[in-house]
């Protein structure tokens, strides 16, 4: 059932019977697409056919799964064709880390954008306690990183507390405003000042990297991976961020992170012809763990990049006021699965006046109200039934997972040697 430019859902249901299949064209897709539904509805199962057929009809696409059981239940499903496509980024895995170097080789002109998402993305899971002088710090020691060869995340924690570190840094500065903060300003503060100005990024920037997982992934000077060139090439990314292995804070920040890769890469397109940028399908299961203050721009911006974001969570509380803005006013795609009372509300507001709450509350599992795009403008909004799994297992997971660490992963030890000696030795 894979068309190339054309997705399968499911079918039209009109007096309770399954009636023809309907889906949606790449160009219509180009808007993005949003599913909501509780747990065991039938997000998941939509969400997987989706990328099979994707990655069946030759496709970029990249899975960001904060649970895992996804992740895993896709490598089954890599057609044999396309294995050497596949990159396989579990940071749990702590024998065979795939680095994700967020520094490296990042040209001179957009390196305030990639400061302020790494910043950005820091801030989402510190929300609580974020203050004006930290994020100050913070994007300064960021941006003074990104100006030196061979540095890494783990460095911020090494700038604010070795001061022959960050003078071998500042020499480097290409920024005279950035420079001039750590000679000017930086430099004076008392040393019960300093203290606390940076005490909350050590505590909690500490903390994230001491852990092994976080540590071997942003500490090796080369990624194992390039967004941009998975985007272009039409690659293939599973990125298992499962929280029970992980930690919240820690799935979070990376999941935050890698939105953030992907919306820069996107933006990077610029320099390349419209006709030459290639289609990407960016997945994100419970994005709303992921949000940064930027995810309103990616939703606005994304589509002229031809990266097309597929958004899957269970309740619109879990996000902000702006983000749910966002996506009712960007998006052009919404799936509407069996919901909350509340929700329903909201959902039967935005689907149309013929529309009641029980609509969305009364759905059975896999059942569906669609509101879509066909060929750019909005159609009716109708109830479906989406699809049960579309193909059968081809039980080559763990051949995938080895292909994978073979090909991007360094082992553990290789890894913690090279941290070990960076932190001891000034870089040349």
């Amino acid at each position: 059932m894979c068309d190339e430019r054309f997705t399968y859902i499911g079918n039209r249901q009109v007096w309770g019977k399954d009636n023809e299949p309907f889906g949606i064209f790449e160009h219509d897709r180009a808007f993005h697409m949003h599913i909501i539904g509780k747990t065991g509805t039938g997000k998941s199962t939509l969400l997987r056919n989706m990328m099979i057929q994707d990655i069946h009809n030759g496709y970029g696409v990249a899975l960001i799964d904060p649970h895992g059981d996804l992740a895993d239940e896709l490598l089954d499903h890599i057609p044999p064709h396309r294995f050497d496509d596949v990159v396989y980024f579990n940071p749990a895995d702590v024998e065979y880390p795939i680095g994700l170097n967020l520094l490296e080789d990042v040209p001179i002109d957009e390196r305030h954008l990639v400061a302020s998402g790494i910043v950005c993305s820091f801030k989402s899971i510190w929300r609580d306690s974020w203050g004006v002088r930290m994020e100050y710090i913070l994007y300064a020691t960021v941006a003074s990183l990104l100006d030196c060869q061979n540095t890494s995340i783990l460095g911020i924690q090494r700038m604010l507390t070795d001061s022959q570190y960050r003078a071998w840094v500042v020499k480097q500065v290409k920024d005279p405003r950035i420079r001039s903060f750590w000679v000017d300003e930086f430099a004076k503060y008392d040393e019960r000042f300093m203290r606390e100005a940076v005490a909350p990024i050590q505590n909690k920037v500490g903390q994230l990297l001491v852990a092994a997982p976080i540590r071997n992934t942003f500490g090796q000077i080369r990624s194992g991976f390039n967004p941009r060139f998975m985007m272009d090439d039409s690659r293939i990314l599973i990125a298992s961020l499962a929280k029970g292995k992980l930690g919240e804070d820690k799935a979070n920040l990376l999941g935050a992170l890698l939105v953030t890769q992907f919306q820069l890469a996107a933006m990077a397109r610029a320099n390349m012809p419209e006709s030459e940028r290639r289609m990407f399908y960016l997945y994100i299961d419970e994005f709303s763990n992921f949000t940064t203050d930027s995810f309103a721009s990616i939703l606005s911006e994304a589509r002229k990049y031809r990266l097309s974001l597929v958004l899957s969570h269970q309740y619109s509380g879990q996000v902000s006021d702006q983000i749910h803005d966002a996506i009712y006013g960007n998006v052009g795609t919404h799936v509407a699965f069996r919901v909350s009372s509340k929700d329903a509300e909201l959902l039967a507001q935005d689907f149309g006046e013929e529309f009641r709450s029980s609509h969305f509350t009364d759905l059975s599992n896999h059942e569906a109200y669609i509101k879509k795009l066909s060929d750019g403008e909005q159609i009716q909004p109708f109830k479906g039934k989406t699809f049960p799994p579309l193909e059968v297992p081809h039980n080559k997971k763990e051949k995938l997972i080895q292909l994978s660490r073979k090909k991007y992963g360094v082992s553990r030890k290789t890894v913690e040697d090279r941290v070990c000696r960076w932190s001891t030795i000034l870089p040349t």
